[in-house]
């Protein structure tokens, strides 16, 4: 018997049945991820976010199995054709390539050339051939000849004469071999260790494709496609500039009708004891066999093999793309300090927008230092007044078009006024614009123009990034790999899933939280975070957690869910700004009295708590796992997972990439990370890209395991090609660049930095649109 589905999860987790079927039940009653993992640890055995994360998808997918495998039974049934091995086969089908396999002679289809032949009366004539191949084909063929017929309203075109009878055959046999479940799976695994894929330039595309030259004449087994490659394959055939094959690593190209008996066709004959002994009937029975494996069971397997490889390419890419986001989400925030936000641009100048501590705009500008105006001296005049108003303590840079030129009138301006002891930060503005032309960025900021909306996010994400991104689509961030040639509904589930758990782990200040961030809270959704904010605005700040059952559609249920990610800073009781949960007050109450000590006093009291044994506190509601995590939160509550605040200071004089030198070590910020390295900004307006090969001097298999978004690192500039605008960088500062003339060593697959810098020439830089400078350096991987 097929294990069941907590079995199942149970093994691909190495977890037990019972923490399975307990988190099953969790999810099925509308608990959240977050909310399992942080507050029903005793329930699950303390599966965390990344088990149940995986739990919930794969239960997903077991489920349409289940339901599909009925489905498929209801209707062999129904054709009164199910016996008991072919029961017992479905019923132990382990995935839905097997059962679709199993099901695939009784699927419904279209009248193929097999039934008309069966309608026909030839079915005999196969299985004689087939039996026995003695017989001669074209003797037994001249037994089956009868005019055009029709059954049932339908014409059948009868058996004219012997070819028309061997080619009846001839399709029944090939349907046959083909609808094997055993022979199947038998070929499929054949070539999916033995399949190459292979791609040409479409006749006439060699410039309209230069793009995809890599791909002009380009073979990898199947097996071995990174994710990136195979999704650029994809693109470049979508966009019919390539034409994209699976052949056998046996054979020259595709396969052709004279092309010799494959292992493929070997296997097919064996399954079916075919073989040529020189008997009458053998030629025919071969050339069967070839027609089955190049006209059904290639075509089929080709169709589905390819369809598999792009679908782990876009599974890959989807976790890129959530590995990205999760650092910029987590990225540190400044804090509450007055910032002064600059969306650079060139002829339509700099956007200014000053925020205070709590993220209110107080004041807006726009300032034209650059070419074609040049009023350098009047904006500093400007931007100094409007630091000293408002009391500035950031400046935070977008690193768009002119974000160098915008840095240096930053740097300026500190000079000019030390005594404002200003603080200047180039930040991402992936996904600015998005927000500015938003709805709700028209709701937020009404009165103001879009374009200064811009500015207004760029300041706030420093202070803050996940209060502020989180406003923004998270598939328009602009962190992805290939992101608009995956599956979006997959897509953005896992975007959602990683803004949610980002969102939940931080925490929330619900007197301060906006709708969108308010909307990401386990159990809340946009109408109750609307809700919520509607309530605060009318009855004025929450004072307790208590209070938010008053909000209206904020039930128990919800309450339940959200209460312990809430936090009410300003309470008269401190439980309230912290990770405890509401159900759990009664908890620590029993854990004061006992020590005879109040909450104020041992909140933050590390040694005294330490010292505490949670096993003594353990009763039938309240295990030991949620004990020892209230008392650790005790210890510093409403603690941030998110690291310190740092900047990467960019090099003075190094502002173009004809700036740039061989062997000069710089700072930077990682800006995205790819199967194959990650992108740096190094303030020229282009990113430069460390290969994997030169991230560590050890092996690196996952680029992610060294380097996240945002993170602040030194790398060493390799080589430069300022007309291609192409920058490769190393984190091996103990690294030469190759001397002029000579070849660079090879490490790894530099044929993917080649790809993405060719890319990046021809992309170019996207002019002033409130886009992210990354934009041009990531349109390959964006689409």
């Amino acid at each position: 018997m097929l294990p069941s589905i907590e079995q199942r999860l149970a093994v691909e987790l190495a977890a037990k049945p019972v923490q399975v079927a307990a988190a099953i039940a969790l999810l099925d009653e509308g608990a959240t991820v977050p909310f399992i993992s942080r507050y029903r640890k005793e329930a699950t055995g303390g599966l965390d976010d990344i088990q149940l994360r995986l739990l919930e998808e794969r239960l997903r997918y077991l489920r349409e199995l289940e339901d599909r495998r009925a489905a498929v039974i209801a209707s062999i049934e129904e054709q009164n054709k199910m016996t008991p091995a072919l029961l017992d086969a479905i019923t132990h089908a382990e995935d839905k390539t097997r059962l679709e396999d199993l099901y695939l002679p009784y699927k419904q289809k279209r009248r193929t050339k097999a039934q008309i032949a069966v309608e026909a009366g030839l079915t005999e004539l196969a299985d004689a051939l087939l039996a026995d191949p003695t017989l001669n084909p074209e003797e037994e063929a001249a037994k089956y000849l009868k005019p055009a017929f029709t059954v049932d309203g339908i014409d059948n075109p009868g058996v004219v004469d012997t070819k028309a009878a061997l080619d009846g055959a001839r399709q029944i046999l090939m349907e046959r071999f083909a609808e094997d479940a055993t022979l199947l799976q038998a070929l499929r695994e054949y070539l999916t260790e033995h399949g190459i894929v292979e791609s040409k330039v479409v006749e006439g595309k060699q410039d309209a494709g230069e793009k995809f030259a890599d791909y002009f004449d380009y073979s990898e087994t199947i097996a071995t496609i990174p994710s990136h490659r195979a999704l650029a394959l994809f693109r470049g055939r979508r966009e019919e500039m390539l034409n994209v094959n699976l052949r056998l690593d046996t054979e020259e190209e595709k396969p052709k009708w004279d092309a010799p008996h494959n292992p493929c066709e070997g296997r097919i004959a064996s399954r079916f004891g075919i073989s040529n002994q020189g008997r009458a009937a053998d030629k025919w029975l071969a050339d069967t066999v070839r027609w089955t494996w190049r006209v059904k069971t290639f075509m089929h397997l080709e169709t589905e093999l390819m369809t598999n490889l792009r679908e782990k390419a876009e599974v890959e890419a989807i976790n890129v793309f959530a590995l990205n986001l999760k650092a910029l989400l987590l990225a540190a925030p400044a804090g509450p300090r007055a910032t002064m936000g600059l969306d650079p641009g060139l002829r339509t100048g700099v956007k200014v927008a000053v925020v205070d501590a709590t993220g209110k705009v107080v004041d807006t500008a726009t300032v034209y230092p650059h070419q074609p105006r040049n009023d350098w001296e009047g904006t500093l005049h400007t931007l100094s007044q409007l630091a000293e108003k408002h009391k500035v303590a950031l400046i935070s840079i977008g690193n768009g078009t002119a974000s160098r030129e915008t840095d240096k009138l930053a740097l300026d301006l500190i000079k000019l006024r030390p005594e404002l002891k200003l603080t200047k930060i180039v930040v991402s503005e992936a996904g600015a614009s998005v927000y500015s032309a938003s709805e709700f960025a028209s709701r937020e900021l009404p009165d103001m123009d879009v374009s200064i909306r811009g500015a207004v996010s760029i300041a706030r994400r420093l202070q803050d990034p996940l209060a502020e991104l989180v406003k923004i689509d998270p598939k328009s961030i602009g962190v992805g790999q290939y992101q608009h040639d995956v599956g979006q509904t997959q897509l953005a589930r896992s975007l959602d899933a990683v803004v949610e758990d980002c969102v939940n782990a931080v925490g929330v200040d619900v007197n301060t939280a906006s709708a969108p961030l308010l909307a990401r809270v386990s159990g809340l959704n946009n109408s109750v975070a609307q809700s919520i904010v509607s309530y605060r605005d009318m009855k004025g700040m929450f004072a307790s957690r208590a209070d938010l059952r008053a909000v209206p559609r904020l039930g128990d249920k919800t309450f339940e869910q959200a209460a312990g990610f809430l936090r009410v800073m300003v309470s008269d009781n401190p439980l309230d700004a912290s990770a405890v949960h509401p159900e759990s007050y009664p908890l620590v109450e029993k854990i004061l009295a006992d020590i005879k000590k109040d909450v104020k006093s041992v909140i933050g009291d590390e040694r005294l708590l330490k010292s505490l044994n949670p096993a003594k506190y353990a009763d039938e509601k309240f295990g030991v796992p949620t004990i020892t995590d209230i008392l650790k939160e005790l210890e510093k509550p409403g603690r941030d997972p998110r690291p310190e605040f740092t900047t990467a200071t960019f090099k003075d004089g190094v502002e173009e990439i004809r700036d740039l030198r061989p062997d000069m070590i710089l700072e930077g910020v990682v800006t995205n990370v790819a199967a194959f390295g990650a992108f740096v900004d190094i303030g020229v307006h282009q990113d430069g890209l460390v290969h994997i090969s030169a991230l560590s001097n050890t092996f690196v298999k996952d680029p992610h395991t060294v380097v996240k978004a945002g993170q602040v690192v030194k790398v060493k500039v390799l080589e430069v090609d300022e007309k291609r605008k192409r920058i490769a960088l190393t984190m091996r500062l103990s690294d030469s660049a190759p001397v002029a003339g000579s070849k660079p060593e090879q490490r790894g697959d530099r044929n993917d930095s080649k790809r993405l810098s060719q890319h990046q020439n021809q992309q170019g830089r996207q002019a002033e649109s409130g886009s992210s400078a990354m934009a041009a350096a990531f349109a390959k991987l964006k689409g």
